[in-house]
């Protein structure tokens, strides 16, 4: 049967015709190549392929239609299965979360009758010391403290045991009382159902989800902590004992990174437990080991705060028709004693918690999940997952070298009395061994030792993402070139030998993409700095320069999210295992408070940052909505060199971090809502008058062209026109009017389709998302889009920002005429776009 389309056209659908399995191989190769071909390729192909001469043209078109149902069905068949297995796991959850809920409301009722009735008993009952009432010695037998346990193997299967029914009652029980995480939406495509704890002690966080891996490999992946948990340095497993049932106690050692130059790092003494109930579900719990005798015990490590975890851990349970469905829980007491009060709520808000720990091990445990379905080679001719372990090393290298620990190498060296900037040096081989590799070239590093350069410094009313992204996409208000170049040359020398004062200028930015998590909370990508250098025969050399950079935390809408921009010099065919030495930005929020402004603020910034000391420029609608919020970034950098020019680096590294803190404080200004006055202020795209301007001559000359109005209601405002512009469903790009045209505005669909953003978007050139097929498409159609005003192109294959093909039914393209009837731009847009 053939497609409704089809019969549109005039095509006798009725003809059967009987294709050779020789003939459906071509076809197959064919349809790979270009799934929608065009009458005059069709009758190219018949010509260029000789098995198909007896066929005709029309009944070509027919099988291509026919084949592009198929696809269209299947896959959508596919999708409906997959989002059919997530809502039978995710209705499960909902329904045992419902069952937990009503035995709490139980449990409150009978409770509050209880405390009712012997209130009333207390207050008739007589001042009498000698006893005490029921409520009085219940409490009392509460808060008793358990005597040492032994640290026999019984013993340590009783805690074992204790601790595993702990741990239930909180995953599936009543034990703590859990609210929903904030700004969190259970739903077939959610992370999964997270809630974080209420009144209880420490902080704790549960979440509850689907993952299509087997429970051994859920098990096995959550018992790696440093592979999932970033902040994890190490977990070394002390001692091993199997237990009666089948089970395995262990006993283990971790340390924690400190996030901040701020605080001090934490470890844990633990015990972990691992058994299958009888069900079928697996079980990892774990809690801190304080209350043993007789048996082994860990001592306080220095420059390490002791840390308690309380009865957490993994509940795996298989799923129908594979996957696991998970529950996971963590509870802890972060000591937050022992840091400075500014920085307490990072240890006292079970949202950090929930976001940095708990919800990491589901995403991570989805992304592998997705790397083993999905086992095509990305980026620069790398798999995902050497992607993912390359943005590992980035986070990992970043997190040593802010802590540096004594043991690792790191030795703090004299300031010149200014405490603003911490400076550390590393010479040990264990650090060096990745520098000292010889190049492609033959030209081994010449630097024989690490520098460090560090602080942090607290941000007043400003949103982590939208600084975050502002750092990102504009390198120049912040990084000093001569410097980035000094970085490149320190760990490789060529025949074009780098001095710190021979070099030139790095200017222009091209941000390559790498890779994405599936959750889009991390990018991996390279950046290309372009620019000049001087030779030692002082000849001025072009020359390229390559950093790998980690970004995270963009998402503004998301609670307690760390915002991280991490990057290392890299070669230009940078192996897997080629030195890195990270360095960049760590913006935590110190408030969970939700910020409302629009995620696009930082399209005007620049325009903004230009007008100097004076402030920025006025507007009426001040962003003031987001309220007071606080948040502390940490700034380290790394620099190779020779250890004969200590004293000269770190004098460069100081003021370089200095300088780069004096910029962000700039920056940070410039967004801060606090800083605007009544006059003054940062708009939104969405209330500028040339965006508002801009979307009338779009409607309008889309009108003039194509007879049809572009949106249901075009009488409207031009405040609601340019909203309902901005949330057509499809894409509508606008772009210059050159040889190379260049994007300049577009509707959030666009940004979407092309995975960027308003200040991002107009570094992308047209002809670049295309194909080679959509370019040719193009470039023949361009000249009657300029002459008739507009065109309509078929439907084919695009690129996305990061790499991702796009499949669009068709683009309509049409000129867009300002008020004088000039041509202001070419506008595109690509209906019924999807990721293919």
């Amino acid at each position: 049967m053939s497609c409704k389309d089809g019969s549109k056209n005039g095509i006798d659908n009725g003809k059967y015709v009987r294709y050779t399995p020789e003939q459906v191989e071509a076809l197959e190769r064919l349809y790979h190549d270009c799934p929608k071909p065009s009458s005059i390729r069709r009758q190219q192909l018949i010509r260029e392929c000789p098995i198909l001469s007896n066929i005709e043209p029309k009944q070509i078109k027919v099988w291509f239609q026919n084949r592009r149902c198929r696809e269209k069905q299947r896959k959508e068949s596919s999708r409906l299965q997959a989002v059919n297995r997530k809502l039978t796991a995710m209705n499960k959850l909902l329904m045992e979360e419902n069952d937990r809920l009503q035995k709490q409301v139980s449990q409150l009722v009978y409770e509050n009758g209880y405390f009712r009735q012997h209130t009333q008993n207390t207050t008739q009952a007589t001042k009498d010391t000698s006893c005490e009432s029921a409520v009085t010695s219940g409490q009392h037998s509460l808060t008793t403290q358990q005597p040492p346990r032994d640290a026999s193997p019984a013993g340590l299967l009783s805690i074992a045991e204790e601790t595993l029914a702990e741990f239930l009652s909180k995953a599936t029980g009543t034990a703590v009382e859990w609210v929903q995480m904030p700004g969190m939406k259970p739903g077939p495509d959610s992370i999964g159902i997270v809630a974080i704890s209420h009144g209880c002690s420490g902080v704790a966080a549960r979440a509850c989800g689907l993952v299509g891996l087997e429970p051994t490999r859920v098990a096995e992946i959550l018992k790696d902590r440093p592979l999932w948990f970033r902040d994890c340095r190490a977990v070394d497993v002390l001692n091993v004992l199997p237990t009666a049932n089948g089970g395995t106690i262990e006993l283990l050692y971790m340390q924690l990174y400190a996030p901040t130059t701020l605080a001090p790092a934490r470890d844990f003494w633990l015990l972990r437990y691992t058994s299958v109930l009888d069900d079928g579900s697996l079980v990892i719990c774990e809690r801190s080991l304080k209350n043993t005798q007789n048996g082994p015990s860990m001592p306080p490590v220095q420059h390490f705060v002791r840390a308690e975890m309380l009865p957490s851990g993994y509940l795996i349970r298989p799923c129908e028709g594979g996957g696991s469905i998970i529950h996971i829980v963590d509870h802890m007491d972060l000591e937050p004693w022992s840091v400075p009060e500014v920085l307490r709520p990072l240890y006292e808000s079970s949202t950090v918690l929930a976001q940095k720990t708990t919800m990491a091990a589901l995403r991570h445990l989805r992304q592998i999940s997705h790397e083993v379905s999905q086992s095509n080679v990305t980026g620069w001719g790398r798999r995902p997952a050497a992607l993912r372990a390359l943005s590992q090393r980035l986070s990992r290298g970043f997190n040593e070298a802010l802590n540096g620990f004594t043991d690792e190498g790191w030795t703090t060296i004299g300031n010149d009395g200014v405490d603003d900037v911490t400076i550390l040096v590393n010479s040990s081989p264990d650090k060096l061994m990745g520098l000292n590799l010889p190049f492609a070239n033959g030209f081994p590093s010449v630097s024989n030792a690490v520098l460090c350069a560090k602080a942090s410094m607290l941000l007043q009313n400003v949103p982590p993402a939208i600084l975050l992204r502002f750092l990102r996409e504009h390198r120049s208000e912040w990084a000093d070139n001569n410097m980035d170049a000094y970085t490149a040359a320190a760990i490789k020398v060529g025949p074009c030998s780098l001095s710190g004062s021979r070099v030139g200028n790095y200017g222009g930015q091209v941000i390559l993409p790498l890779a994405h998590t599936i959750e889009h909370e991390e990018f991996l990508e390279v950046i290309k700095l372009e620019g000049v250098v001087h030779s030692p025969e002082d000849a001025i050399m072009p020359r390229e320069m390559f950093l790998l950079q980690l970004c995270s935390g963009m998402d503004e809408n998301a609670v307690g999210t760390c915002a991280e921009l991490i990057s290392a010099p890299i070669d230009a065919s940078f192996a897997d295992d080629a030195p890195l030495l990270p360095s960049g930005f760590r913006i935590i929020p110190l408030e969970s408070g939700k910020e409302a402004s629009s995620p696009n603020r930082t399209l005007d910034l620049a325009s903004a940052l230009d007008i100097g000391p004076s402030g920025n420029r006025a507007s009426n609608e001040c962003a003031g909505n987001s309220g007071c919020m606080r948040s502390v970034m940490t700034i380290a950098f790394e620099f190779a060199f020779e250890s004969h020019m200590q004293e000269h680096v770190a004098s460069m590294a100081r003021q370089y971090v200095r300088s780069i803190i004096s910029s962000v404080q700039r920056v940070a200004l410039a967004l801060s809502p606090s800083h605007l006055s009544s006059h003054t202020g940062l708009r939104s795209p969405l209330g500028t008058p040339e965006a508002q301007t801009l979307a009338h001559w779009i409607c309008n000359s889309y009108r003039c062209y194509l007879g049809v109005e572009l949106l249901k209601s075009n009488n409207e405002g031009n405040e609601s026109l340019l909203k309902s512009l901005w949330h057509h469903s499809d894409a509508i790009l606008c772009c210059t009017l050159k040889a190379l045209p260049v994007f300049t505005f577009s509707n959030q669909a666009g940004l979407d389709m092309l995975e960027t953003t308003l200040v991002a978007l107009q570094d992308i050139s047209l002809e670049k998302i295309f194909d080679d097929h959509g370019r040719k498409i193009l470039f023949s159609e361009f000249p009657q889009i300029i002459q008739q005003g507009f065109a309509c192109l078929q439907g084919g294959i695009c690129l996305s920002s990061m790499g991702r093909p796009v499949s669009y039914e068709r683009v309509v393209a049409w000129k867009v005429l300002n008020e004088e009837e000039n041509a202001h731009c070419i506008c595109f847009m690509f209906m019924n776009w999807s990721f293919v």
